[in-house]
């Protein structure tokens, strides 16, 4: 049991970093930071892979993205696209939008209709945050 069980809404055990799969020792990238993201959800991010996420000039690939995007951020494709650049085959880009009801949220017809544009599908989107929700996007298995 970790010394960070329950997170500050007390709903689960795991920190968000962990329920987004998140271990010590991989490389997470951060894109869209602004002074909105959650701080206490970055921190638990950072927790659970025990270093600092990277950012956008890292130059290495990376096991993961973790990226911040609100309703008026630009072109949803072009910024997947762009995050795809460090990611490691089989690697998870975590998109992070403010709840439906929340200022900036984005509508999920938007990411429905962004992802495979952009190669990636979309497989789950969990709560991470009181204001927070992350869409889970992969690239595609190739059928055989």
């Amino acid at each position: 049991m970790s010394a960070t069980a329950g997170g500050h809404d007390g709903t689960a055990t795991q920190n968000a970093g962990e329920r987004l799969g998140l271990r010590t020792g991989m490389v997470v990238q951060e894109l869209g930071w602004d002074e909105d993201v959650d701080d206490g959800l970055r921190a638990e991010i950072e927790d659970a892979i025990d270093a600092d996420m990277v950012d956008g000039d890292y130059g290495n690939v990376v096991d993961s993205v973790v990226l911040w995007w609100r309703d008026d951020d630009g072109d949803l494709v072009d910024t997947l696209m762009d995050s795809l650049s460090d990611l490691v085959a089989g690697g998870v880009i975590w998109l992070l939008t403010p709840k439906v009801g929340r200022p900036n949220a984005v509508d999920p017809a938007d990411i429905a209709e962004a992802a495979p544009v952009a190669g990636l599908a979309t497989t789950t989107t969990v709560a991470v945050s009181q204001d927070w929700a992350a869409t889970r996007l992969v690239a595609p298995k190739s059928p055989r």
